[in-house]
């Protein structure tokens, strides 16, 4: 190893203490003195070969070069940010745990396998493949007064399966209202 380069790598360490001093940052105050050692061999060879035995003082010149790089770095990013408050620095930093999300998914597909046949063929046609209740009625082979049908007995039970009813309420056919009813027993 030449002696120039010798000389260089005993302010290595103090070169880094002062960095880390600048930065509070390990990581930051490396890449400041890699930068800071590739400036200084970059002048070196354009001035004298690669040599710093010319250089008087080299430890602060290494110094001056670092602190120089360093208000650099600080200028570059402040022409780069913007100030905004912190309050709203959390709010765009925010996101909702996709836990959640997918939680709900889960019990959607689950739900829907537990739906009659006949409703999820409608809910599954309609609601996920978007098909036009007569597109449905043709695959179904049925008329689309009953898609309609199966498609709202099939949304209502998933509306109740989502909000946490058991399996047997479902399949019990909710009563008929009352006038409904009672006109039932005039024409029995």
């Amino acid at each position: 190893m030449a002696k120039a380069e010798t000389t260089v790598l005993e302010h290595i360490p103090g070169l880094r203490r002062y960095a880390r001093a600048l930065t509070g940052n390990t990581a930051e105050a490396d890449d400041l003195v890699q930068e800071c050692l590739s400036r200084v061999l970059a002048r070196c060879r354009k001035l004298n070969g690669g040599q710093t035995d010319d250089i008087r003082n080299l430890r602060a010149y290494l110094f001056t070069i670092l602190h120089n790089a360093h208000i650099d770095r600080l200028n570059e990013r402040r022409r780069w940010s913007y100030a905004l408050p912190e309050e709203a620095l959390d709010n765009l930093m925010a996101r909702p745990a996709p836990q959640y999300g997918q939680m709900e998914l889960h019990d959607l597909a689950d739900a829907l396998t537990r739906l009659p046949e006949e409703q999820r063929q409608a809910v599954l046609l309609v609601g996920y493949e978007g098909m036009t209740y007569k597109d449905a009625a043709a695959v179904l082979d049925v008329p689309i007064g009953t898609v309609m049908s199966r498609l709202s007995r099939g949304r209502e039970a998933l509306r109740r399966l989502m909000n946490g009813a058991p399996l047997a309420d479902l399949r019990r056919v909710p009563p008929a209202r009352p006038a409904i009813a009672a006109n039932l027993r005039k024409v029995q």
